[in-house]
């Protein structure tokens, strides 16, 4: 699953109101919030879900809450493009969900809007990716159980790639080249999304660096970041980036009908892509930056969170660990059977067939040498201060030491109001 409806990008767009929400700044939105009239017995408890763009998602996640028996569990599958507005507005409402999907964000702990679930994580923890623990753990205590893990890559055509003479890609200046023999008058070269703000997070880490330390400080402003933007800028001016698609980066589409030989794009993509294209399908990571880099694979993915000003929140608690580490055959059927996504449980991660050949296989192995993981101290207005570092230095040509030095300062800003 994209984890995307067909006209946005939940991505981009579901943290975009984070920040605002936990501030309380969102208005409050009305309707009716799902309780009640489904003739259940037990407590009843309401998820929020936004509209996957897979076919069966959503009736998936509402068998499994149907075999639930203990609480009569309503989705809310919310469609359009303004999911996030309409959860955050809820939680600040009678109407809050009980349980909903996000991703690690401090603001929700630190307001105490998420319930810590420590108590029933811990006797799987072990089972769980290291990584995602760390990801959902504040002062020793997990918030949120990981769903999915979202690997992502550049995909590109093999057989285009030996036509054009063109090895894979192992340095930014080599996909920029790459992109240039590759663009013809109906082809571009790359596709980096519309924005572009989707790579810049890999082309920090690729270039050596990082969005904060592990102490909580910026650690993004570094010349050979500088030089990356500059050479973006380059492939922006070139002609031969795909700008403006008709779907953004998180859709195949731009791939799979050739408009792009090279699309920056998540492994959920995968089975649409081969049906399509065959085997003729090849990925790699975001390549290496500057002499100190190290190529690099974003790790996105979802999480489920209980709301902890809810009235039902061990009731909550309870249906989140029946489904999400009780039922491991969901949890597989839910990573596997509407896309390709990694499980974040071990066990499961380590007997899903589907991942063990081909394509798959080689997403698992990039997303284990080269995979970055959600820092929960990095919180929407931290990646705004970066977007605007992408927007001005590389669609508009600002220096991008200088760009950098701005964001920098409004991340320390940030770092201040949360850790002091």
């Amino acid at each position: 699953m994209s984890a995307m409806s067909n006209n946005w990008s939940r991505r981009s767009l579901f943290r975009a109101a984070a920040g605002m929400a936990a501030a309380g700044t969102l208005a409050a939105c009305g309707g009716n919030n799902g309780r009640g009239g489904s003739g259940g017995s037990g407590d009843a408890l309401v998820q929020y879900f936004h509209a996957y763009g897979e076919a069966g998602t959503e009736q998936a996640i509402k068998r499994y809450a149907k075999a639930y028996k203990d609480a009569n569990v309503t989705t809310q599958w919310i469609t359009g493009n303004t999911f996030e507005q309409k959860l955050f507005a809820a939680l600040l409402t009678k109407n809050a969900p009980d349980v909903f999907e996000f991703h690690p964000q401090i603001q929700l702990i630190k307001s105490g809007q998420v319930a810590d679930l420590t108590d029933i994580i811990e006797p799987v923890k072990d089972d769980f990716n290291p990584a995602d623990i760390q990801s959902h753990t504040v002062d020793g205590k997990i918030y949120g159980v990981r769903m999915i893990d979202d690997p992502q890559f550049f995909f590109y055509r093999p057989s285009v790639f030996e036509k054009a003479k063109i090895e894979v890609p192992q340095t930014l200046e080599e996909l920029i080249e790459a992109a240039d023999k590759l663009t013809t008058s109906k082809v571009k070269g790359a596709f980096l999304g519309n924005d572009i703000t989707t790579v810049q997070n890999p082309l920090i880490w690729s270039a050596g660096a990082d969005t904060l330390t592990a102490d909580n400080k910026p650690a993004f402003n570094t010349d050979a970041v500088a030089d990356g933007l500059k050479q973006l800028r380059g492939l922006f001016t070139s002609g031969n980036l795909l700008l403006d698609a008709p779907t953004d980066w998180w859709d195949p589409s731009a791939f799979t009908q050739g408009l792009t030989s090279i699309q920056w794009c998540g492994m959920w993509a995968m089975p649409a892509m081969i049906k399509a294209l065959g085997d003729d399908i090849g990925i790699f990571p975001f390549p290496k930056v500057g002499s100190a880099g190290k190529q690099s694979v974003t790790n996105g993915g979802w999480s489920m969170f209980v709301n902890a000003k809810g009235e039902n929140v061990e009731a909550a608690k309870e249906y989140v660990k029946w489904l999400w580490i009780d039922q491991k055959e969901y949890q597989e059927d839910w990573a596997l059977s509407y896309g390709f996504h990694i499980p974040p449980r071990t066990s499961i991660a380590q007997s899903a067939t589907k991942l063990k050949t081909g394509l798959p296989a080689e997403g698992v192995k990039l997303f284990n040498e080269f995979g970055h993981f959600d820092n929960i101290g990095w919180t929407q207005a931290m990646i705004a201060a970066v977007n605007d570092v992408m927007a001005n230095s590389v669609r508009k040509d600002g220096d991008p030491k200088a760009q950098l030095a701005a964001a920098e300062k409004k991340v320390d800003a940030e770092l201040t109001k949360l850790f002091g």
